[in-house]
Order: structure tokens, then C-alpha cells, then sequence
């Protein structure tokens, strides 16, 4: 553990000079408050090693890493708490963006627009959203219990959105183990509104057997925001395993999906995912994962199934369970830090 502890010193010590006066002006990366989970769970549990506990203490304590801002859940706080976050945000010279939840029904649409008004004061401009919490081959058991999950995220979304173009804040939906890309885009389509867009997540749609160049590249023109990651697979019995691991660690092409996203939307910020976590298991060999999936080809099956063999790394994928708290917290540090290191030496963010 004290050799952990030291390279998760050693990368921090290392961030003031790469993140200097000769990089000023430029576009830096930004941080999801997904990147710090185990942060995030031990500071609801009062635990000494929690580095923040709110969204200022976050802002304040990605600054301190180099970034250029954070996604952050909000909430609905007192005018006092979201003028201050706005001060700091202001003051770091850091950007802003929301994260929220989608109206479950009418009687929720007050709790919606009371976190999109405080979002909007603090000075975010986009706020991301999930209509899933979970994954879609895991959450359903049938294609009729999907089509229910659809019907309703349809219901939640025209909720919304008169409150979105109301408080003029963007909308980001992320492509969240839901919904494969063109069913994402018909949602667009459906809502055609200048307030919904996407939340652009490179790897997310690996899990629904889609390639991720072409996922960013049909979801780039609707790109609000991004969750940049980097993804490690490797087979297993039932399928594919899946990890997040830091920046340039994966197989992704990074550089190309940061350019089209850019190009796309020049004003797009990007927010690193760095989830650090067991891996997922993707179980698509198994009958559960095709319950909702009836619509997917046998030729998308074979290229995704060659995807994951061709780029499966050599190298273990990454695990917490067997670590303790402190080593926990000091890999998720260690994660984030090396994923910022990188995306300033190779990203030109």
C-alpha cells in the first residue's frame, strides 16, 4: 500500500508543471463527479480520508489537480451556497456543468426545476442526465418491460424540456448502457428541441455491441457534453469483461473522437469518466442480454465479438474489491491523476 500511496504522491507533485503558464488559454480537461465514486461514498459516510464533501469542495479540489472544471450534481441548495459555488467556479477561472435527474412524473417536475434554476445561477449552461440508472441487459427481463422503460424516459423527457427552454440550460443526455445509438437518436429526433442533446460517452455503448468510433461519430452532431474514457476488455465465459482505465491505457482512439466532438461543437467541454471499479461483465453470450436486444444483426454480433478480441489486453483489468478504503481512494487519485497527465501530454487538453 505505501508504494501506492507514494506514486499517487509522486503523479499529484508532478501536476504544477505540467498545468503551467505556457498552457494557458488552452481548452482543459474538466472532471465527472463519477471519476471520484469512492470519494464521493466515504465522504456520505463521514470517513477522515474524504477529500470533499460538497460541489465548491470538489471544484476546489480538481483546481488543485489541473482541471478545467467539473460536472457536478447541484441539487437544490440556499442562494448563499450557489452564489459562492459560482464565486469559486468564476474565481479558478473553472467551467460548470450540472447533473441531475430526469422528472419521474408531474408531481416530481418541481424538484426538476428547482435544481435546474439553482444549476442555471451557479452558472452551469448544460446539465448532464441518465434515463437509466442501471444497464439495460441487467434492469429488464423482457422486451415488454423495455418498451414500459422507453414509454416512460419518453414521459420524464417532455417534462423537462419547458423547463429547460425555460431557464435556457441545456439538456445532456448520456448514451447510458440503454439505448443503442440510433434508438438514442430517435429520442433526438422525436423531441427536436434546441435544449436536448447528448452527453457523449466513448465507451458506454461497447456493453451494447456497437463500435465506439462510430457511436461519437453519429452522436457528435448533438453533442452538448462528453464523458472521456478509456476502455480495457477482455473475454470471459458468458461474454466480455469491461473496464474504465486511464487515459491512453485503452484501446480507444482518443485523439480522433476528441477531434470529431470538437469539431462538432468547439464550445463542448470534456469531463473525464474515470470510474475506478471491478470490471463490468458483459454477458451477451447468456439468453437475458438478447431479452431486449431483438433488433441487433448476427453481423453486429461477429464485429463486436472481433472488436473485443482483437484489442483484449494482455494485462489484468483493474479491481478494487481486496483493496481497503485508504488503497481505494489513493487508485481512484492515482486514476484521475495519470487520465489529466495524459490528456495534457497527448490530448492538448
Amino acid at each position: 500500500m505505501v508504494g501506492r500511496l507514494a506514486t499517487s504522491a509522486r503523479l499529484l507533485c508532478a501536476l504544477p508543471a505540467l498545468f503551467g503558464a505556457e498552457y494557458a488559454g488552452r481548452k482543459r480537461l474538466g472532471v465527472c463527479g463519477y471519476s471520484y465514486n469512492l470519494h464521493w461514498k466515504a465522504a456520505r459516510e463521514g470517513h477522515p480520508k474524504a477529500r470533499f464533501k460538497d460541489a465548491v469542495e470538489f471544484l476546489e479540489y480538481c483546481h488543485q489537480l489541473g482541471a478545467g472544471g467539473v460536472q457536478v450534481a447541484i441539487g437544490s441548495r440556499g442562494a448563499d451556497y450557489i452564489a459562492r459555488l459560482r464565486a469559486r467556479a468564476g474565481a479558478l477561472g473553472m467551467y460548470l456543468e450540472g447533473e441531475l435527474s430526469l422528472p419521474k412524473e408531474e408531481s416530481d417536475a418541481g424538484r426538476f426545476e428547482s435544481e435546474i434554476r439553482a444549476a442555471s445561477e451557479a452558472g452551469a449552461r448544460v446539465v448532464r442526465t441518465a434515463m437509466l440508472g442501471g444497464r439495460r441487459y441487467e434492469t429488464f427481463d423482457s422486451a415488454e418491460a423495455y418498451r414500459r422503460f422507453v414509454e416512460k424516459s419518453w414521459q420524464s423527457l417532455t417534462l423537462a424540456e419547458p423547463v429547460l427552454k425555460k431557464h435556457r440550460v441545456r439538456l445532456a443526455i448520456e448514451n447510458h448502457k440503454d439505448r443503442r445509438v440510433s434508438e438514442l437518436l430517435d429520442l433526438l429526433k422525436r423531441i427536436s428541441s434546441e435544449y436536448v442533446g447528448v452527453c457523449v460517452d466513448t465507451g458506454n455503448n461497447i456493453a451494447l455491441l456497437e463500435d465506439p468510433m462510430e457511436v461519437v461519430e453519429m452522436l457528435a452532431p448533438f453533442a452538448f457534453s462528453t464523458h472521456l474514457k478509456d476502455m480495457a476488455v477482455q473475454e470471459y465465459e458468458e461474454g466480455f469483461l469491461l473496464s474504465e482505465v486511464p487515459l491512453g491505457e485503452g484501446f480507444l482512439d482518443l485523439k480522433k473522437m476528441v477531434a470529431l466532438l470538437q469539431q462538432a461543437n468547439p464550445k463542448i467541454q470534456f469531463n473525464l469518466e474515470m470510474i475506478t471499479r471491478d470490471p463490468l461483465e458483459v454477458p451477451c453470450l447468456t439468453r437475458k442480454y438478447w431479452a431486449t436486444m431483438e433488433n441487433v444483426t448476427a453481423i453486429q454480433v461477429a464485429a463486436a465479438l472481433t472488436m473485443v478480441r482483437r484489442n483484449a489486453t494482455k494485462k489484468p483489468l483493474p479491481h478494487t474489491s481486496g483493496l481497503d478504503l485508504e488503497e481505494q481512494l489513493a487508485l481512484e487519485d492515482r486514476n484521475v491523476t495519470a487520465s489529466l497527465i495524459y490528456a495534457r501530454e497527448h490530448l492538448e487538453l
